[in-house]
């Protein structure tokens, strides 16, 4: 039991039970802002470089691309994370990726735009599982996947809110000035990081790259999971903005909006069913409707269609990603979760990093064969559907042996806490 600040005794497990403290508002407020900076930029690029000139292969290239230093990024991220204080790692993350807006500010041909995607990808390397790593360390296992579930909501919001914001701010004052903007909603994002608290580790040596800090062992099934899921949803984000534009479709970015208000919707709901029902009985049926999204992307021609594909997507897409992500933190102890969070995030830079590559290669195979690059799109969006199916293989053989892994570890954790209880007492 523990005393209130009227006198009055409180449950301590209840306490530890809340999900939204205020360590995890602060999280979720600052994990919100930057998905709007990331949301409103990202959706530009693919449109930039091919009003730039870029071929649907330099498309998939220069979006892709931030991927390489992401990844070369992460051998040192993952220890750093488990020797550093985490709220200052953000900000320095959001530090770079605030020098990479304003370095698409600036960009006017290719090269330069290859130049500041891999500074940004140094910056998201780092940002995207610290993020993650901070919001569950603030949450109870018991509601790690519900929390994380409502964690991802910020994400969802921005993807409303984010992509269409950008696209017409670029019709209105242009791709430069939007990205100017897009760098001042980050600095913003690194300002609020600085108020954020966090436990300093306890440094028992010198800070040492080691292969257990870089990949935990533990996640990397359901990392290859989300590795090959990636590869589909990549080739989503690269290519829709320009497939509604070839297609004739003005508002194409409705489809966002559609995805992420669905979204807002799915993502605690499925939280909620895999706490009390079981990670397993989420997973398969997400990946599943994504892969129906998919089918239905490919044949959309019409505003209605595309936003129906949006929702589509968002169900299937938005029940299977952050129970990965719950998974992935459920399978380690809770001072091991940025070398997790690490490791999924590996699954997602290559994904990212091979997916849009792929993706403008088939584009281009079927285009020059049909001469029609509608064709190419659509057909490409049929093709991704194949990833998928090798997710539900991998997840299907290894579901058994993770759900004893996370078992066996929850009932060691609670074991020591209550002999760490009756110590105290």
């Amino acid at each position: 039991m523990e005393i209130g600040k009227n006198g009055a005794a409180v449950n301590s497990a209840a306490v530890k039970e809340k999900i939204w403290s205020k360590a995890f508002v602060n999280i979720f407020i600052v994990s919100f802002v930057m998905s709007m900076g990331q949301f409103m930029m990202n959706t530009l690029i693919p449109k930039y470089v091919y009003a730039l000139g870029g071929a649907v292969t330099v498309v998939g290239m220069v979006t892709g691309v931030f991927a390489v230093t992401a990844l070369g990024i992460r051998p040192i991220a993952g220890p750093a994370m488990d020797y550093f204080k985490k709220s200052r790692l953000l900000s320095v993350a959001f530090g770079a990726i605030t020098i990479a807006f304003v370095c698409y500010g600036f960009s006017h041909n290719i090269a330069m735009l290859i130049a500041a995607r891999l500074i940004h990808g140094i910056g998201i390397g780092l940002a995207a599982p610290l993020s993650l790593a901070l919001a569950s360390n603030t949450l109870p296992n018991a509601k790690m996947a519900s929390g994380l579930g409502i964690f991802s909501l910020g994400s969802a919001i921005a993807t409303a809110i984010g992509p269409t914001l950008g696209l017409k701010l670029s019709v209105t004052i242009g791709y430069n000035n939007t990205f100017f903007i897009c760098a001042a909603v980050m600095a913003s994002c690194l300002v609020l990081s600085l108020f954020l608290k966090a436990e300093a580790p306890a440094k028992t040596r010198h800070f040492v790259v080691r292969i257990n800090q870089v990949i935990t062992p533990e996640v990397i099934l359901p990392t290859l999971v989300v590795f090959f899921q990636i590869i589909a949803f990549s080739g989503i984000n690269s290519f829709i903005a320009i497939y509604g534009g070839l297609c004739g479709v003005e508002d194409i970015g409705l489809y966002f909006t559609a995805n992420a208000l669905c979204l807002i919707f799915i993502r605690p709901l499925s939280g909620r069913i895999a706490d009390k029902y079981g990670l397993d009985k989420t997973i398969i049926p997400g990946l599943l409707i994504f892969i129906c999204a998919l089918m239905v992307i490919s044949i959309s021609r019409t505003l209605p269609m595309f936003m129906l594909s949006g929702v589509i997507c968002a169900v299937g897409y938005g029940i299977s990603e952050p129970v990965l992500q719950s998974m992935n933190m459920q399978l380690v102890p809770k001072e091991r979760r940025g070398a997790a969070g690490n490791t999924n995030f590996m699954g997602i830079d290559v994904g990212f990093l091979i997916g849009p590559t792929i993706a403008g290669a088939i584009i281009s195979a079927v285009q020059t064969s049909t001469g029609s690059q509608v064709q190419g799109i659509a057909v490409m969006y049929r093709v991704m559907a194949l990833p998928v199916v090798v997710s539900i293989i991998i997840f299907a053989v290894s579901r058994k042996k993770l759900l004893a892994n996370i078992k066996a570890l929850k009932e060691a954790q609670e074991a020591a806490d209550a002999e760490t209880q009756n110590l105290s007492d």
